[in-house]
């Protein structure tokens, strides 16, 4: 039924709208959603990017915002030092498109916050289009459950999401085992998988 009804919302916010290139989408995120930068220093930034010049700026906490990357579909901006941005159009039908938005903070380890919305910012739910990885997946087979449980159970879930610059794949890196100590980290490799889980973007939702 979900799907159902997220494919109704879908026609409705896309049936007129059009394919729009990632710089006017920054551009145009509302002032709630990224607070440090106003309309025209998000301006400004591209403008600096699309020279070849350092795209970086003073923000409204009065640290710098660095446009890093930027293409038709992707955008990565640090944010500040502790934080990113990562913005990304990912298509639907008829040359529409939703936006994938990750925030990451490094406190100091990082952790991240997936969400979507129109190419309009009006936000859409993540659970019809996107499940979040579960610590077990990162967890072999083969794993002793027991030890595992026992060397997590005080920690919380931290998961690193990374969009790519060049497809519309998402990642995901099980990041709380460096909130262990290193004796704790050793003991838990041999049971933890080495790559990160790859999400791939099919009929409108991260599989």
């Amino acid at each position: 039924m979900k799907r159902i009804i997220f494919g109704s919302m879908f026609v409705c916010f896309f049936a007129i709208a059009d394919a729009q290139k990632m710089e006017d989408c920054f551009i145009q995120m509302p002032d709630d959603l990224l607070v440090l930068l106003d309309v025209a220093w998000k301006k400004e930034l591209v403008d600096l990017y699309k020279s070849d010049k350092p795209a970086a700026l003073e923000n409204s906490m009065l640290g710098q915002s660095v446009l890093k990357k930027l293409s038709d579909h992707y955008l990565l901006l640090q944010s500040t030092e502790r934080s990113t941005l990562e913005l990304k159009l990912l298509p639907l039908i008829n040359n529409t498109f939703i936006i994938c938005m990750i925030e990451t903070v490094y406190a100091p380890i990082a952790d991240s916050r997936v969400s979507f919305y129109t190419t309009e910012w009006q936000q859409l739910p993540a659970d019809s289009i996107f499940t979040p990885v579960s610590k077990d997946w990162f967890w072999k087979d083969y794993a002793d459950q027991t030890t595992l449980s026992f060397l997590f159970q005080s920690e919380f879930l931290l998961v690193k999401y990374h969009l790519s610059d060049e497809n519309t794949t998402l990642t995901a890196e099980y990041m709380t085992p460096l909130n262990l100590d290193e004796e704790n980290q050793q003991n838990a490799k041999p049971f933890l998988k080495n790559e990160p889980k790859t999400y791939v973007w099919k009929n409108g939702r991260y599989e």
